[in-house]
């Protein structure tokens, strides 16, 4: 009688009384299988668009490392294919090759390792419906760590930053954290703290201006202005325009001055888009609401 293989391996099994004389070498054989089986690490040259990895009976061979470093140069993402298809297998998969790899063994499924990661895939061996599973797709880990800190929010709380849709309305205080992006880093900042810097840049408070002559008063940033100003003599012009507004912004223009008059044209630089609005020789603010083109209201107060 021939010898048999085990169904995942392929180690062959003797049978009695035959082989005599040479069971050593199928022996040793045998144990540089196992060998592979249970530690081996393998590297696999990848080329083109497919590759198939065999595990053949009774023989060292690709498909019986435990370990697969994908590497070579394939022209794009590669097809792997585990041959046989009846076989169980247990791979741990790095990819270095340059290119995504897609793990197959029949028509029940596949798995994809891009390029740079790592994955734990089994194959269920089921023949032409056999199905290859990610088994690193849903660990259930208990204490993870990163670059050796602990992770320790729970799953609730780390959907929420992924996006969760459930919102609550937990009252927020001044020392409560405020996940925040800087520069790329991710931190936690204070309520309080965000507070302070939209109070400061809320409104642009421009230093005073003494005006002789027309002068355009230009938004820094996209922040209503408060601009402070004299009137040095006579009756003078100032020009505000829309630079860097945005809608629903607005400028103050305060004439601190009880003496000499003004004019202010709501304007988008030096063209004037809409008419001018006097201030008197008394202390007077004028004020313009900007519609996203021009500013839609205007009006002054005095007092």
């Amino acid at each position: 009688m021939a010898s048999t293989y085990t169904a995942n391996i392929g180690i062959e099994k003797i049978t009695s009384g035959e082989q005599a004389g040479t069971w050593g070498t199928t022996t040793n054989t045998n144990f540089d299988i196992l060998d592979r089986a249970i530690n081996g690490v393998g590297a696999i040259t990848l080329s083109g668009t497919s590759h198939t990895l065999t595990t053949s009976d009774g023989a060292v061979s690709d498909g019986g490392y435990k370990v697969l470093a994908l590497a070579g140069s394939p022209s794009g993402t590669n097809t792997i294919t585990i041959s046989p298809n009846d076989q169980d297998k247990v791979y741990f998969v790095y990819n270095g090759s340059g290119q995504s790899a897609i793990f197959t063994q029949g028509s029940g499924g596949n798995v994809t390792v891009v390029n740079g990661s790592f994955k734990i895939i089994y194959a269920d061996g089921a023949g032409s419906g056999a199905k290859v599973t990610d088994v690193t797709s849903s660990l259930d880990l208990a204490s993870p760590r990163i670059a050796g800190t602990a992770v320790t929010s729970t799953a609730a709380e780390l959907n929420l930053m992924d996006g969760g849709t459930s919102a609550g309305t937990t009252a927020v205080a001044a020392g409560d954290g405020i996940v925040t992006n800087d520069g790329g880093t991710m931190r936690q900042t204070t309520a309080a703290t965000f507070s302070t810097y939209f109070n400061q840049n809320l409104v642009e408070a421009k230093s005073p201006l003494t005006v002789s002559g027309t002068v355009t008063v230009t938004p820094s940033g996209a922040t209503s202005v408060y601009q402070p100003l004299t009137v040095s003599s006579g009756s003078q012009t100032i020009r505000v325009a829309v630079t860097n507004l945005v809608a629903g912004q607005y400028v103050i223009i305060d004439k601190t001055t009880t003496t000499n008059s003004m004019t202010i044209d709501w304007t988008n630089s030096s063209a004037v888009t809409s008419s001018g609005l006097s201030l008197g020789s008394s202390a007077d603010l004028g004020i313009g609401i900007f519609n996203g083109s021009g500013f839609s209201f205007t009006e002054t107060i005095k007092f």
